[in-house]
C-alpha cells in the first residue's frame, strides 16, 4: 500500500494514498479501536453529515465567504456522500473520546478531498480545499456532529416505524385468521374467562402499533438543532446570519421540519431530547418482549405445556434431547430487546454525565440509540418472516381447555351470585369434576339456561344480562 504524509496539531502521520480521509481520521483509527461498530456501519449518519456540511457550504457561499468554484466542489462531493458512494472512507469507532471530533473530521476530511479531486488537485493538498477552513467553516464538532446525530436518528426511525407497522400487520393478520378460535385467558397464569385466540393476536398489533406515534413524536423533538453554535452556544467564528440560514438551507435539504433551537447556549450541552427518544425505545423494546414471552408460553409443550399454538420450526433444539423444537425466534427478540433496555441506561448515564457547556459522551449516546433501532428493526424482520407468518393453532386444545376450565365459573356471578360461584369453583377443583356438571347437580340452574349462559360466543364482549 503505498501512503501519502500529512499533518495536525500533533505531527505528522502517514495515511493511506488511496484512502478519501486524512491525518485526524487516521488517528482516530488508531486510538479507537474499540467498538468496532464503525460509522461506515450507520449509512444514515453518513448521509446526516453530508446533509449538514452541504447546508453549511451553501450559506458559505451565500454570505460571501466562499469563491462559487468552493462552493460548487463542496457542495458535488456532500451529494455524492449522501448517495452513500463513499461509505467505505468512514472507518473511526463508533465509540470515541473527542465529543464526536473524529467523526466530524472524517467527514470533513473526505468532503475535501473528494472536493479537491473535482477541482483537480491531488488528495491532501489542503491549501486549495481545507477539512478545516473549507468544509467547517464556521462550524464546531459541538453544533456539527449533534446536528447530524439528530438527522441520523430521525431517518432510521422512518425506517423503524415502517419495521413495526409491518409486525403490527403481521399479528392483525393471525388476528383474523384465528378469529373464531375459543381459548382460556389467563390472568397472573391462571384461569381467567374466555377469549378468542384472535383477540389476543390483534391485542399484540394495537400494542406496539401504538409505539409508531410514540417514536415518531419523540424523534420529531430532536429536529431542532444548533447549527451556528458553534463551539459552545455563542456562535463565534459564524458571520452574521448564518445559523438561520444554514437551518434554513438544511430543512430544504434534507426535507424535514428542522429549526433552529430558542437556545444556542442550552441547546449545546442538552441531551434531553435523546433521553426521551431512548425511552420511547426501551418502551417498544418492553412490549415486544412481553409478546415474546407469550408467544412462548402458548407454544410450550408440546405435551407438558399449553400448545395452545405452534411456531415454525427452525431449528433442531438440542445436541441431547432427540426431536426437541426450541421457539429460537422469540427467544432471538428477548435479547434483542435486553440489550436495547440495556443500551436506554447507557444514554441515562451519559446524559446525565454532561458538564457546564458540552455533553462529551455524545458518541456513546449517538451509538447506543442507533444500534437500538437497528437491532430492534432487524429482530421485527426475523419475527415476522420466521415466527409470526407460520403461526397455527391448536384449536381442539384450545376448546378443551375452554370447557374443562374453573375460569368459566365467572360468567355464572351474575346468575347464581358470588358466593355460590365461589363453592362450584372450590368443589370443582377438589373433585375434578366440570362446573357445567356442578351447576345442574345442585339445581342452581336448568340446563337450557345453563347451556345459554356458558355459550363461549356470548362471554366474549358485553352483553346484555340474559
Amino acid at each position: 500500500m503505498n501512503y501519502r504524509k500529512e499533518s495536525d496539531l500533533i505531527g505528522e502521520l502517514s495515511v493511506p494514498e488511496a484512502a478519501y480521509y486524512g491525518v485526524q481520521t487516521q488517528r482516530a483509527i488508531n486510538n479507537f479501536k474499540i467498538s468496532n461498530q464503525l460509522l461506515s456501519a450507520y449509512p444514515d449518519f453518513v448521509k446526516a453529515l453530508g446533509y449538514v456540511k452541504k447546508a453549511a457550504a451553501k450559506t458559505n457561499f451565500e454570505l460571501g465567504i466562499f469563491s462559487e468554484e468552493i462552493w460548487k466542489a463542496i457542495d458535488r462531493a456532500c451529494d455524492e456522500v449522501i448517495d452513500g458512494k463513499f461509505d467505505d472512507q468512514f472507518p473511526v469507532d463508533m465509540i470515541q473520546g473527542g465529543a464526536g471530533t473524529s467523526i466530524n473530521m472524517n467527514a470533513n476530511e473526505v468532503i475535501a478531498n473528494r472536493a479537491l479531486e473535482l477541482m483537480g488537485y491531488e488528495r491532501g493538498d489542503y491549501k486549495h480545499c481545507s477539512p478545516n477552513d473549507h468544509v467547517n467553516y464556521a462550524q464546531s464538532t459541538n453544533d456539527a456532529y449533534p446536528t447530524a446525530v439528530k438527522i441520523a436518528i430521525f431517518l432510521m426511525n422512518q425506517k423503524l416505524e415502517k419495521k413495526i407497522s409491518n409486525a403490527a400487520n403481521a399479528f392483525r393478520a393471525k388476528g383474523i385468521e384465528f378469529s373464531d378460535v375459543i381459548k382460556m385467558g389467563r390472568t397472573q397464569l391462571q384461569d381467567a374467562v374466555p377469549m378468542t385466540l384472535g383477540q389476543e393476536f390483534e391485542a399484540y398489533a394495537v400494542s406496539i402499533e401504538k409505539d409508531i406515534k410514540e417514536l415518531y413524536w419523540n424523534a420529531e423533538q430532536l429536529l431542532s438543532v444548533n447549527m451556528g453554535g458553534t463551539a459552545i452556544g455563542t456562535g463565534l467564528n459564524a458571520p452574521l446570519g448564518y445559523k438561520e440560514k444554514c437551518t434554513d438551507h438544511l430543512a430544504e435539504i434534507t426535507g424535514l421540519a428542522i429549526t433552529l433551537a430558542e437556545d444556542l447556549v442550552e441547546s449545546s450541552p442538552d441531551t434531553g431530547g435523546y433521553v426521551s427518544y431512548s425511552s420511547a425505545l426501551k418502551r417498544t423494546a418492553l412490549k415486544l418482549s412481553k409478546i415474546c414471552n407469550d408467544l412462548r408460553l402458548l407454544s410450550s409443550g408440546p405435551k407438558a405445556g399449553l400448545n395452545e399454538i405452534n411456531l415454525p420450526p427452525m431449528q433442531p433444539g438440542s445436541s441431547i434431547m432427540p426431536g426437541k423444537v426450541n421457539p429460537v425466534i422469540p427467544e432471538v427478540v428477548n435479547q434483542v430487546c435486553f440489550r436495547i433496555i440495556g443500551n436506554d441506561l447507557t444514554v441515562s448515564f451519559a446524559a446525565e454525565a454532561g458538564q457546564l457547556e458540552l455533553n462529551v459522551m455524545e458518541p456513546v449516546l449517538s451509538f447506543s440509540i442507533m444500534e437500538s433501532i437497528q437491532l430492534l428493526g432487524n429482530a421485527l424482520d426475523t419475527l415476522v418472516e420466521r415466527c409470526i407468518s407460520g403461526i397455527t393453532a391448536n384449536k381442539e386444545v384450545c376448546e378443551n381447555m375452554v370447557k374443562g376450565s374453573i375460569g368459566i365459573v365467572t360468567a355464572l356471578n351474575p346468575y347464581i351470585g358470588y358466593k355460590n360461584s365461589s363453592k362450584i369453583a372450590k368443589e370443582a377443583l377438589k373433585t375434578g369434576k366440570r362446573v357445567y356438571d356442578l351447576v345442574l347437580e345442585h339445581q342452581l340452574l336448568s340446563k337450557e339456561r345453563l347451556d345459554e349462559i356458558l355459550d363461549p360466543e356470548n362471554m366474549l364482549s358485553p352483553h346484555k344480562k340474559m
